[in-house]
């Protein structure tokens, strides 16, 4: 009997040089928003090398862009195209999905950190560069896991499925695209920077701005006037306890270990426009996590609810009642159940892998996970090499050690679920 375990090891150690090196040159590529083009365009051509069938395409169109779930600061993505690359089965297998985004955030002030943002040097063992840890590691666990099955001439069963996406971080627009184009499959594993925990369920969250009216007045005789900043004192502390509200609820072993499973985070505060003045206007902006099983439009009524409230006790509010939008970023949360057949297949692989048992927990933040399991029917899971630790910060690296561990794991979770011909 075959000893798939063994010869996958030795395999990605083969590769281990030109993997490195291919990871380089992905984190040398300063993928921000609207500046994609260049790796994905790389990561097609080597895609083409494989064998795979690529399908490179600049997204766009009313289908996506008045699509409910879409969410983007822009409407235009010439820069950004999204990749695409199947390595089909033979037939009578499960497929795979393996989605990970491109898109980086901005590196920030250069001069915090110890290398150039994009220089891709090693040191102690980590990948050092923006985009290092989220999520190009995780995606070139990916995609070594597929070169090394490919290379020990294995022939799956299933369809094997590898998205290189844009606009996860601004909310998932690349992954709706390319479910849009009819890309779906029987589950899905996103390499998101977990610190290899596996996470089944996720989060979702969303952006809204309040408008907090007073009534301005002159500083010498404000108490003529009504201050927005101190009402807007009482719309925070009106979402704190919305918050405590919602939380209480949850009973999730998965969210055992996180302080609060769900924030409702305010982030952003603005008001006034003169030392001498009554602020006559406040504006808040914030992020609401949203639980997994939980509708979004469930989550926006609550808020809605908890702010109409606040003039139950403050008569102001009755004639001026804070205005809520829902605007910019959002992203949808996912479940899938401890018990399905890929959570039993990964963790049975991850023991094999790594000779210990795995973390499993509910994701603290959102993922394009969300839409993969919601809209396109594919039950994604969350697991993959780095730690949000770093992940936006200066000097984000990721452990090479650790991208290899997880192609390791992804090569053999692959091989269990897709099915393969015997030789």
């Amino acid at each position: 009997m075959t000893n798939w375990q063994a010869l996958i090891r030795e395999r990605i150690e083969k590769e281990r040089d030109a993997a490195t090196e291919l990871l380089q040159e992905w984190v040398r590529e300063p993928s921000v928003q609207g500046e994609e083009r260049s790796i994905q365009e790389k990561i097609a051509r080597t895609l083409h090398a494989m064998g795979m069938e690529v399908d490179l395409w600049v997204m766009g169109g009313e289908e996506l862009l008045k699509h409910p779930y879409f969410v983007s600061p822009r409407t235009e993505f010439s820069g950004s195209p999204n990749v695409v690359g199947v390595w089909k089965g033979t037939g009578g297998g499960r497929s795979i999905i393996l989605n990970g985004h491109v898109d980086v955030v901005p590196a920030g002030d250069p001069d915090q950190w110890s290398h150039d943002p994009f220089s891709g040097e090693i040191e102690d063992g980590k990948l050092y560069g923006r985009g290092s840890t989220d999520m190009k590691g995780g995606n070139l666990s990916s995609l070594l896991a597929i070169q090394v099955l490919q290379a020990l001439g294995i022939r799956l069963k299933g369809d094997v499925i590898f998205q290189s996406v844009v606009e996860e971080e601004s909310g998932g627009a690349g992954t709706l695209a390319a479910i849009l184009r009819g890309y779906k499959a029987d589950a899905a594993l996103i390499p998101e920077p977990t610190n290899m925990k596996i996470f089944p369920k996720q989060q979702g969250s969303m952006w809204f701005r309040l408008q907090v009216k007073g009534r301005s007045a002159h500083g010498g005789t404000r108490y003529e006037g009504v201050s927005a900043i101190e009402k807007s004192l009482q719309v925070v502390s009106a979402i704190a306890k919305l918050e405590k509200v919602r939380n209480d609820r949850i009973a999730d072993p998965l969210y055992a270990k996180l302080p609060i499973p769900i924030p409702i985070n305010i982030g952003v505060i603005e008001g006034g426009k003169w030392p001498s003045s009554v602020a006559d206007l406040v504006k808040l902006e914030g992020r609401m996590g949203v639980a997994p099983g939980e509708q979004m439009e469930d989550a926006k009524r609550e808020m809605a609810e908890a702010l109409a409230a606040l003039a139950n006790d403050d008569p102001w509010f009755s004639e001026h009642p804070v205005e809520l939008e829902w605007y910019g970023a959002r992203w949808v949360p996912g479940d899938v159940g401890e018990a399905h057949p890929l959570m039993e297949i990964l963790q049975e692989q991850f023991v094999k892998a790594t000779g210990e048992r795995a973390v499993v927990e509910a994701s603290p933040w959102g993922t394009d996970g969300g839409l993969l399991t919601t809209l396109a029917d594919t039950p994604a899971i969350i697991v993959g090499p780095g730690t949000t630790a770093v992940a936006h910060y200066p000097n984000e690296s990721v452990e090479l050690d650790e991208v290899f561990r997880c192609a390791e794991i992804f090569a053999l979770t692959i091989l269990e679920w897709c099915g393969y011909e015997q030789e």
